[in-house]
């Protein structure tokens, strides 16, 4: 059974939206696992991409645009806004504003939503669509669990 995780933000500022989602890829990828990036557009594949370069100073996340299934073998981290895997895969941290074809493979998809009122919105959509495809999505208010550290 597929398991998705939102994780819902208190601001609206896109830079730290997409900070959180390169921490969480690190983690995924410290952890052994094959990770899929899904964004939106050309462009902000673009703007994750050279985030995931420098977002922390002693990170380092391998990771390449997906261009050939058997990258997996060489690369844990593999980003796309068109191409999807053709084998299954650990991890998809959605970045998108739907819920991608290539969501279908990961055993965990992990969606980044914040307060911004249109992602807001297109998250509320995404978890409808995972219900209706019979997954329970567990919610991670950001906000509550920092207060309560």
């Amino acid at each position: 059974m597929q398991r998705v995780d939102f994780y819902v933000l208190p601001g609206t500022d896109t830079r730290e939206r997409l900070k959180f989602a390169c921490r969480l890829t690190e983690k995924a990828y410290l952890a052994g696992g094959r990770i899929l990036v899904w964004l939106a557009d050309p462009a902000a594949l673009s703007e994750f991409d050279d985030l995931l370069w420098t977002f922390a100073d002693r990170s380092f996340v391998p990771h390449e645009l997906l261009q050939d299934p058997r990258q997996w073998q060489e690369t844990p981290v593999l980003l796309s806004c068109e191409h999807s895997p053709t084998e299954p895969f650990d991890v998809l941290v959605n970045l998108a504003p739907a819920v991608p074809a290539a969501s279908g493979p990961a055993a965990r998809v992990v969606e980044v939503i914040d307060a911004e009122p249109e992602r807001r919105n297109a998250g509320r959509a995404r978890f409808r669509t995972y219900r209706e495809r019979g997954v329970e999505p567990s919610t991670h208010n950001m906000a509550e669990e920092a207060g309560s550290s």
